[in-house]
């Protein structure tokens, strides 16, 4: 038997390794990933807030207002974390007055890429996810 077309069986051979599938196709739709909130975080808050979230970030010092510590969030709340005001801040396109500002970025809109299809449900799951981390952070 001769391969009369080998780049053909070099095409097909992957698909034999997946059942069929073509790779990434038993992924959940992005809105449905989970997501860590600590990894989101460090990539976007963690230049700003800090680390741990006391607002003494690299850049904090060069910000034109010095952004919150968030770990004392509950406290300044009765002990009780604001969670709705929090997405709302993290979110952006729905501001809190008094809260974020023009200062603080977008991040409902940050968070819509081309690789997810601009999916509001993937946008939504990055904010919940961080702001299940701020809660984290709370000094109690």
């Amino acid at each position: 038997m001769t391969m009369r077309h080998p780049l053909a069986f070099a095409a097909v051979l992957p698909l034999l390794f997946l059942g069929g599938r073509v790779s990434g196709a038993q992924d959940p739709p992005p809105g449905e990933q989970q997501v860590a909130g600590s990894s989101i975080y460090r990539t976007y808050c963690e230049v700003c807030h800090g680390r741990g979230g006391q607002g003494d970030g690299p850049l904090a010092d060069s910000l034109r207002v010095r952004p919150p510590d968030l770990t004392l969030l509950a406290k300044k709340n009765d002990g009780k974390f604001p969670r709705e005001r929090v997405q709302r801040t993290v979110d952006g396109r729905n501001p809190v007055r008094g809260h974020g500002g023009p200062d603080m970025p977008v991040w409902g809109d940050a968070f819509k890429n081309v690789r997810e299809g601009y999916d509001e449900a993937s946008v939504k799951a990055k904010i919940k996810a961080v702001v299940d981390h701020l809660e984290t952070l709370q000094t109690r």
